[in-house]
């Protein structure tokens, strides 16, 4: 393999390492969405019967109100591109449920892809070694 090859070999792992970093980045993200939807979808159903519920909510730098939640009080929920809608608290959930089953998709999704970029990131590391071992042997 000429010195040209080994170059082009080297780049290659380089972006498949920066497209690696990036998956598990992106993995992450899902992730933590995935938590803070379960998290939403327990408080939703703790505010059940006809109860009023207390609660705190966040106005930010770590400054909290009190806020009073009547039974079947309407939620709002954003759906994208800064539009949010109203629903009823069972409406709410199942379109969180659903929200969940998408992203175990892209959570899947990108597990496979990442699983295929490091295969394909050992197998150019295995290849630059051997390489390696074969301009050692030449050069002794």
């Amino acid at each position: 393999m000429s010195e040209e090859q080994a170059q082009a070999l080297l780049q290659q792992l380089q972006a498949l390492e920066g497209y690696l970093a990036d998956l598990v980045q992106r993995e992450e993200s899902v992730m933590r969405l995935l938590q803070e939807a379960t998290g939403a979808i327990e408080s939703m159903k703790a505010m059940s019967g006809d109860a009023t519920h207390e609660t705190l909510v966040p106005v930010g730098l770590g400054t909290y109100v009190k806020a009073k939640i009547e039974p079947n009080q309407k939620m709002i929920i954003n759906i994208g591109a800064g539009a949010s809608i109203e629903q009823d608290k069972d409406s709410a959930i199942n379109y969180m449920e659903s929200r969940i089953k998408e992203l175990e998709i892209v959570l899947q999704q990108l597990a496979a892809q990442r699983q295929e970029v490091s295969f394909r990131l050992e197998q150019g590391q295995q290849e630059m070694n051997k390489l390696i071992q074969s301009s050692r042997g030449s050069t002794q």
